[in-house]
């Protein structure tokens, strides 16, 4: 997991009084992305006003920034958990606002996404923190934000070989056998950012793998007549790692990934054992493009239409924003938590909408985006705010689906409360 390291000092430039003091503090240096660090600023002037800058770098190139300016206590701190800031690229009280809010150096945000190299690539990427006041820079200091704990690893699966595309992300060996959890996007195809879930998954002890399963060479360029049983493949595939514990089998879906998410788990409750869904539909929905079928079973299209969910063995956790421009996922959300409760299904459910967030309401919180997409709905801090709520309900999913969880239901956005063994 992360390395934690005490308070300490950065470097400091020459000058004046406030420079020759001035400290960046974090309490990790060196974390997981998806763990907020606490930066403190001291050796200030009292009452002076600072400028707290961010930095990071994409696979391309770009650079992105994030700033805060604040004014000191009467101490001369800055504790950015605690001080809302006079004005910046974001404006409430946010421990991790400098990370979330960084924007891209293009004019035309909604065209660019903050990509560092894929995890398997690179287990981490850096963000430089700085700090300047009345025209000086004071401090700087690099924090590194892993995807891949130690010890984690990644091996990319081919068709010739595995009978599936994807990369899996496996935990350090020797970990316990731990849930794991087969993650799958939507209509972009790919693979993709679902990558960077995967690797953190894996540092949080729980194996994963990322599947493709259309617009990569060898399978379907469209959504159009995708095999379920090639999602089972790769379930027992996931199954069949050391690290695993095959009796719970997770499948995570985001937009139209939620379809196969909910049909895998109704279709074959002896090999997925809960159910993660982003910005979900409860309907089969057509192919893309065109008006053609987008997933098959023994052959024969599944229809349109609802989708059943009286055969789950395991928990359900679905995750909207209220604000989802592309398509209705609140009410599909609705509807997935009204089947569940009609049935009186006995593992426990939790169906939860953000207000503010749009179509992009998860995955992992504090990287950055650009301008959120109109097309896609809500805003920036929504989708963030969704996020860093969202991502520990996940992993609260995954510690309890080691244990038999007994008839826990629970309404829209309610924490779930469930008797959990093991």
């Amino acid at each position: 997991m992360a390395v934690v390291i005490g308070w300490g000092a950065a470097g400091c430039s020459p000058g004046t009084r406030a420079s020759s003091k001035a400290v960046i503090g974090v309490d990790a240096p060196i974390a997981l992305a998806d763990q907020a660090v606490h930066l403190k600023i001291s050796g200030l002037e009292p009452h002076d006003e600072i400028t707290v800058g961010s930095s990071a770098t994409t696979h391309d190139g770009k650079v992105w920034h994030g700033q805060a300016t604040f004014t000191a206590d009467g101490h001369g701190l800055v504790d950015l958990s605690t001080t809302r800031p006079v004005s910046g690229t974001y404006h409430t009280v946010d421990g991790m606002g400098l990370f979330w809010s960084m924007r891209p150096p293009t004019s035309d945000p909604n065209s660019d996404y903050f990509y560092p190299y894929y995890p398997e690539l690179s287990p981490s990427y850096t963000v430089q923190i700085t700090v300047t006041a009345h025209g000086r820079r004071l401090t700087s200091r690099t924090l590194t934000r892993q995807w891949a704990a130690k010890g984690v690893s990644a091996r990319s699966l081919t068709l010739a070989h595995d009978k599936v595309v994807g990369e899996m992300f496996l935990p350090r060996p020797g970990t316990p056998r731990h849930p794991a959890v087969l993650a799958f996007g939507g209509s972009e195809g790919g693979i993709g950012s679902m990558k960077y879930a995967a690797a953190l998954l894996a540092s949080h002890g729980y194996p994963t793998l990322a599947l493709g399963y259309f617009a990569i060479p060898g399978l379907p360029a469209r959504l159009q007549n995708i095999p379920l049983e090639y999602f089972a493949t790769a379930a027992r595939l996931l199954a069949a790692q050391p690290d695993t514990d095959p009796a719970h089998i997770i499948s995570m879906g985001y937009s139209r990934g939620s379809e196969p998410a909910l049909l895998l788990a109704e279709d074959y409750p002896d090999l997925i054992h809960g159910v993660v869904v982003y910005s979900p539909s409860s309907n089969v929905n057509p192919g893309i493009p065109g008006s053609g079928n987008a997933w098959t079973k023994d052959g024969n299209p599944i229809p349109l239409g609802g989708i059943s969910l009286d055969h789950l063995s395991g928990p359900l956790l679905a995750i909207a924003g209220a604000d989802d421009a592309l398509w209705p996922s609140p009410t599909y959300v609705k509807a997935i938590t009204d089947e569940l409760h009609a049935i009186h299904d006995r593992y426990p459910y939790q169906t939860l909408v953000y207000p503010g967030a749009g179509h992009g309401v998860g995955t992992f919180p504090f990287l950055p985006e650009g301008t959120v997409d109109p097309s896609l709905g809500g805003n920036r801090v929504g989708n963030a705010a969704a996020m860093e709520q969202g991502w520990p309900k996940v992993l609260a999913l995954l510690a309890t689906s080691r244990g038999e969880c007994h008839g826990a239901r629970t309404k829209a956005g309610s924490p779930v409360k469930a008797t959990c063994g093991g």
